[in-house]
């Protein structure tokens, strides 16, 4: 099932009227009008006269609500067209309720050089805007994104993924787990994420996951993280678990070894 920008503005309207909108995070404490006139159908027009051009394209784009925009990057292969899809990957940056307004743009340590010459995708990374990636307002900009570009680039929908470090690692298995038909391959980096739901219930993700953890991970300790893994390939779930030896938490682009060994099994898997 695809969700489309219609319902993403509903999901925008409900959240805006149960007063979700931490001010805290958001234009200095200024809440954008949700009552603003924006509409999906603004949102599509904008984003279809953005030029998009092979390689790096940094993107502002105002969302259904008047006053807060999406900030994200797009990374175009240079031979892709109708006639030559390409896939597409997610990328969720660190750092839990980041500030940095560029945090998107930090493609270069590991997704770029990552997939180099072992998968020729689409890049999407988005900014978090100051908010976990689970976060309500982030669900809605990741399925609203996901939405915007399969249905104006040329996208191969049979081959879709997100990845992401720390707090884009949880995110990464938060969409996986929740969103599986946006996705159908995830690779969390540096993650804690518990697969259980509220009631104590684990389910099987839909889709094979590529964790790698650092084994000296000072915030998140590896026997946690392998012992979350254990408990979800118990119930069923294909992950393949790498530890990334005499690495820490912190040392972000140390992992670049590892995330090119999770592009092979990437593109292993998707064209198999």
């Amino acid at each position: 099932m695809k969700l489309n920008l219609y319902f993403i503005l509903v999901l925008t309207c409900i959240l805006f009227n149960c007063n979700r909108f931490e001010e805290e995070f958001v234009n200095g404490g200024n809440d954008p009008d949700p009552t603003g006139p924006r509409t999906a159908e603004d949102v599509i027009a904008d984003f279809k006269a953005i030029d998009f051009q092979p390689g790096i394209n940094d993107v502002s784009l105002e969302s259904t609500t008047e006053g807060y925009f999406w900030n994200f990057r797009v990374i175009v292969p240079e031979d892709a067209s109708e006639t030559n899809k390409k896939p597409m990957i997610f990328s969720l940056h660190g750092g839990a309720q980041n500030t940095a307004p560029d945090a998107h743009k930090n493609t270069d340590c590991l997704i770029s050089p990552g997939i180099e010459n072992i998968i020729d995708a689409f890049v999407v990374s988005p900014n978090s805007n100051s908010y976990l990636w689970y976060h309500q307002l982030n669900q809605i900009q990741i399925l609203a994104l996901h939405d915007l570009i399969t249905s104006n680039l040329p996208v191969d929908i049979d081959k879709m993924a997100i990845t992401g470090y720390s707090d884009g690692g949880n995110g990464s298995w938060f969409y996986a787990q929740y969103y599986p038909h946006l996705f159908n391959a995830a690779i969390p980096l540096a993650t804690s994420y518990n697969t259980a739901k509220n009631d104590g219930s684990i389910e099987a993700f839909a889709h094979p996951l590529y964790v790698i953890h650092g084994e000296n991970d000072q915030l998140f300790p590896l026997e946690i993280t392998q012992g979350f893994v254990n408990e979800s390939i118990a119930a069923g779930s294909e992950i393949a678990f790498v530890v990334a030896s005499g690495l820490d938490h912190y040392s972000v682009c140390d992992y670049l070894p590892y995330f090119r060994d999770a592009a092979v099994w990437l593109n292993t898997l998707w064209n198999n």
